[in-house]
């Protein structure tokens, strides 16, 4: 049997022959490819802000379902709001004020930015908006500030409204809705933004070498200070403590709820700490950006892991609020650092920050401190530690890291105390003990979270 040729193979071969050769020569012989255009790095490093500010965004959401899911039931209503209302209200108070303080015009080794009223695009980006025709000329006077300028607002607000959220956690139950509200529009217009002008915008923190990637102090340890001294001044709840010291836990109404809340912050993590990156144009930013994602994801599974296992051995049961504050204790660990270079020690930092979650809410217990939802051990001790993470594994130097955690401290501290007492012994803070008791739904809200499961079933019927 005689064998048949293929000519369509024994004629790809001669092809290949003549034009392997003469595509090498045309490779070698062309320039190196053009680094990627001004215009285009601008328009990734906008999408950049919009779609990582958009994540944080939606921790707002997270924030709510986890606090509604801690609180009993008949405070779930009132939570809710105060979490939508203050994610607002940080909005509109840091386009009237906030953004100036933090950024505009603060300086080497400054203390704080302007006080001057609202924050918008730049001449040129309204001048290009409202050409009939666009020019080069108006194009470059846009891209060569690297991204738009209403982009990284929105981006640097929706993280003081996260700052407020963690307030609102720790207060709950006991609090006035019109006086805390109050409390919010002078945290995000004023304390948090003076605090990270120091670092973020310049200041004097940031020339002694302080470092903070996403905010573990200045984001997460101010939110936390404040709850603390809000706690403190504020008091526990009714029945919380009993005269003999002992500690009555008051468990949440809803763990599904308060889980689903947990891994909406995680997610929403990703957008906290990724677009701290503050770049997506080019390769290096985007390498960056992937390894600040994975090191934000281990932390917080570390954090998790490290929970559970304390608690089975100091408790011989595995607590589930413990797992779930142990996550976003090793999110808000490695917030000030998560762009170290190997995912090993993002998984060190946030599995001590699930450790210390689980010894902190007994510290908190006994010293008669009532945090509802453990905002304090979570974003002010992993903060903390976070803070002191980024010396000891990353680029920054601990007596900087020490001296950063010191002054947000103390100066989140007296203005949060300040502004507590003022209103404490004004217009007070405290809901009645009989408001207290039906539930801020009823007091405050005029209704219920849940009608036809509490009080307001027999009305249904």
């Amino acid at each position: 049997m005689t064998s048949k040729i293929n000519p369509c193979k024994k004629n790809c071969k001669k092809m290949a022959a003549y034009t392997l050769p003469l595509a090498a020569f045309l490779l070698t012989s062309m320039p190196a490819q053009a680094a990627i255009s001004e215009e285009t790095s601008f328009v990734f490093n906008t999408f950049s802000f919009l779609v990582n500010g958009a994540l944080v965004m939606w921790m707002a959401a997270g924030f709510a379902m986890l606090e509604a899911g801690l609180v009993r039931s008949k405070n779930t209503a009132a939570i809710c709001l105060k979490n939508i209302a203050l994610y607002s209200v940080a909005g509109l108070m840091f386009y009237l004020i906030g953004y100036n303080l933090l950024y505009v015009g603060v300086g080497e080794n400054g203390l704080l930015g302007t006080f001057s009223f609202f924050y918008d695009s730049s001449a040129e980006e309204f001048a290009l908006l409202s050409a009939e025709e666009t020019t080069e000329e108006m194009i470059a006077a846009v891209t060569t500030n690297g991204y738009s300028v209403m982009s990284d607002w929105f981006f640097q607000m929706v993280f003081v409204a996260a700052t407020a959220s963690i307030v609102s956690g720790t207060l709950a139950e006991r609090i006035k809705f019109w006086p805390f509200m109050t409390f919010i529009a002078l945290l995000t217009a004023v304390i948090y933004p003076i605090q990270a002008s120091w670092s973020w915008g310049g200041g004097w923190l940031s020339a002694l070498g302080f470092s903070d990637f996403a905010g573990s102090s200045i984001v997460h340890s101010v939110g936390g200070w404040a709850a603390l001294t809000g706690a403190v001044i504020l008091g526990a709840r009714t029945g919380k403590f009993s005269l003999e010291g002992r500690v009555k836990p008051i468990p949440g109404s809803n763990l599904p709820l308060a889980t689903l809340g947990t891994f909406i912050l995680w997610m929403g993590w990703f957008g906290f700490n990724g677009g701290s990156q503050l770049a997506l144009g080019s390769a290096s930013d985007a390498v960056a950006m992937a390894i600040v994602f994975v090191n934000t994801n281990m932390a917080a599974a570390a954090g998790v892991v490290v929970a559970m296992a304390l608690t089975q051995l100091l408790y011989k049961k595995i607590d589930l609020t413990m797992a779930l504050n142990g996550a976003l204790a090793g999110l808000v660990s490695i917030t000030a650092g998560p762009d170290v270079a190997h995912a090993y020690t993002a998984i060190i930092i946030g599995g001590v920050g699930g450790a210390i979650v689980v010894f902190t809410v007994p510290l908190l217990d006994a010293l008669k401190i009532d945090d509802v939802v453990g905002a304090i051990p979570v974003h002010l001790f992993g903060g903390i530690w976070g803070t002191l993470a980024v010396g000891i594994f990353g680029s920054g130097t601990v007596i900087a890291q020490i001296t950063g955690i010191i002054a947000i401290g103390g100066f989140t501290i007296v203005c949060s105390s300040a502004v507590w007492l003022i209103l404490k012994h004004t217009v007070g803070i405290r809901v009645t003990e009989e408001e207290e008791y039906n539930g801020l739904d009823l007091s405050e809200l005029g209704l219920e979270a849940y009608p036809e499961f509490g009080r307001g079933s027999q009305k249904l019927l």
